[in-house]
């Protein structure tokens, strides 16, 4: 688990090293242990190391192995690396390290660019094939770990973080105004390939880039599961499909515990980090380190869940640690996650997540998180009336469910200048619905949160938060192949009990009722849900100060109304919106964007 970077040049002049520095030295955080920088005529890598397996020199990047003729920097981790490299030393290679980076390399210059299709984990890679003269970019199946490119006339820069393009220079700063109207529609959600800034793309996931080194270059999609049934699923009834569901996920469980250092649990105290506690006590894991972060309570809005995470703990006997934080703490950690953002994120839990991953960065590198569990297995309250409509319902019932605003309410809060004619949030969405490959409206709709939505949201939230702090954390409901595999299970089994019903009958081996049939809860943090005191003045002094009028995003009439106090059945909505628009200028702020 690291932070990449890296320049290409295609116009005949050497990539610059010194921005080459200055976007690893940005990356810093996300790899506190070491750096390394490497260079031949027209392309430089940059590094920086966070150690989880071989914790020596040997593992160190940029790799090369001037016997393949390869270069490379790698972030994440291949949770099958040991089997690889296995395979890899029947087929005649050598290996100098016990990494996994190694094996990544290796796995290269076996198969070429096939070498993904033998990866289980989450990975981001820059890899140089000297003899073609080629860049190989690569991103994982689920968009787990980021990359982000900024191309110009005859250059190609990519970082595991958008501040560190930035910290680069020489970049198109504009707003994209197709990114705004995603970031304003769809809870702060800008999907790839696109970023809020015109000069700055993402790799999508699941997808290997072949750039030449005159800069031509080709995509490939390398993993797409189909959410249809298989006819060789046709025999299975609720109770095989339990239990294929729960062998893959004890086999994701045992899979994310590959590390020569301790792994810990993120444990919220519902359904999903409960499972995964219970599930690694079932493999054997004892004295295992589990984390819960609470805040202020609000009325009669809780702030903690410490009651169901405190109940886990004691079940299983963890060294569990509480973390509570009263709402002066917000203020400064809001600026600070703001900072720690790869992207502007509006969802009020990340300032959660930040101050989590502070704490359990001082006791543990690697932690296990039941992230994406929602996506995969229809959790989410609007996934049950999608249940009850026909395939081509999906798009109507997931736009009333899902959007912040329709297309004509979005181009009232915007300038003029960012308006758009067509509803460009709506045809995005439409199109994915509409792809073949998903059997019913929420086969589709599970396939669109899953692929498009996860990874620029709850997996962006944790990524950025944790990297923040050195944190390594994984996530087992993303396995490839408990993706895979709960893409064809039939939808009645999922929004069963209420949403994710083949998970809980599964947790019924393992955990407590209370945990299971408790009702769903969210990371609360009701200072920032309702943004009022400190944190709306926060909000406020962002959205007037002079950078925003300057800027001018949005229509001052508007902004005047959220900032006005809201009628009380508007309160939430209002603060919502409120923080929407505040947490997108104090980002562009804090990163100096002009």
């Amino acid at each position: 688990m690291c932070g990449i970077a890296g320049e290409a040049r295609f116009d005949g002049s050497r990539p610059d090293a010194a921005a080459v520095t200055r976007m690893t030295e940005a990356l810093r955080s996300r790899g506190p242990d070491g750096e390394g920088l490497w260079s031949e005529d027209w392309i430089t890598l940059g590094h920086r190391r966070l150690t989880i397996i071989d914790l020596s020199d040997a593992g160190a990047q940029p790799m090369v192995r001037t016997d393949l003729g390869l270069a490379l920097v790698f972030n994440g981790c291949v949770y099958n690396y040991p089997e690889l490299r296995e395979e890899l030393r029947a087929a005649g290679h050598t290996f100098h390290s016990t990494s996994d980076t190694e094996v990544v390399l290796v796995a290269y210059a076996q198969w070429g660019e096939r070498f993904v299709d033998h990866l289980v984990g989450m990975f981001a890679i820059g890899l140089v094939d000297q003899a073609r003269r080629r860049l190989v970019l690569a991103r994982d199946r689920l968009g787990i770990k980021p990359l982000y490119l900024a191309e110009s006339p005859g250059r190609l820069r990519f970082a595991s973080s958008l501040p560190a393009l930035l910290r680069a220079g020489d970049l198109d700063t504009g707003i994209d105004p197709v990114a705004l109207h995603h970031y304003l529609s769809w809870h702060s959600i800008v999907p790839a390939p696109r970023t809020i800034l015109r000069g700055v793309r993402k790799l999508p996931p699941a997808t290997v880039r072949i750039v030449e080194a005159d800069g031509r270059s080709r995509d490939q999609v390398y993993w797409r599961p189909d959410y249809v049934r298989d006819p060789a699923d046709a025999a299975r009834d609720a109770r095989d499909w339990q239990a294929a569901v729960g062998d893959a996920l004890r086999t994701a469980v045992r899979r994310r515990l590959v590390a020569d250092v301790p792994v810990g649990v993120l444990l919220s105290g519902g359904l999903d980090s409960s499972l995964i506690v219970a599930l690694l006590a079932e493999a054997g894991q004892e004295h295992l380190r589990t984390f819960s972060i609470g805040f202020d309570s609000r009325g009669e809005e809780s702030g903690d869940e410490f009651h169901y995470s405190d109940l886990v703990a004691r079940h299983y006997d963890t060294d569990h640690r509480r973390i509570r934080l009263a709402d002066d703490d917000l203020v400064p950690a809001v600026r600070r996650t703001v900072l720690s953002m790869t992207e502007p994120m509006g969802s009020h839990d990340v300032v959660a997540f930040h101050l989590l991953s502070e704490q359990v960065a001082q006791h543990v590198k690697v932690a296990q998180s039941g992230q994406g569990a929602d996506e995969v297995f229809a959790g989410y309250g609007y996934h049950q009336p999608l249940a009850r409509v026909p395939r081509d319902a999906a798009a109507a019932e997931f736009r009333t469910a899902f959007f912040d605003r329709d297309h004509a309410e979005l181009n009232q809060v915007v300038d003029a200048a960012y308006a758009l004619e067509q509803d460009a949030s709506r045809d995005v969405l439409e199109a994915h619905l509409a792809e073949a490959g998903a059997e019913t409206a929420l086969d589709a709709v599970l396939r669109l949160d899953t692929h498009l939505m996860l990874p620029d949201d709850p997996v962006k939230r944790v990524d950025s938060m944790s990297m923040a702090w050195g944190l390594e954390v994984r996530t087992p409901f993303l396995d490839q192949d408990l993706v895979a595999l709960a893409a064809r299970c039939p939808p009645e089994h999922k929004v069963a009990q209420g949403g994710k019903g083949v998970l809980k009958e599964v947790a019924r081996e393992v955990l407590p009722a209370e945990v299971i049939d408790r009702p769903k809860g969210y990371f609360p943090v009701p200072a920032l849900r309702n943004v009022d005191g400190p944190v709306r003045d926060l909000v406020t002094d962002a959205l007037r100060a002079p950078e925003a009028r300057e800027r001018a995003l949005f229509r001052p009439e508007y902004v005047a109304r959220l900032l006005a106090e809201p009628e009380q059945a508007e309160a939430a909505a209002g603060s919502n919106k409120l923080w929407q628009l505040g947490l997108l200028e104090l980002w562009l702020q804090s990163h100096d964007v002009r």
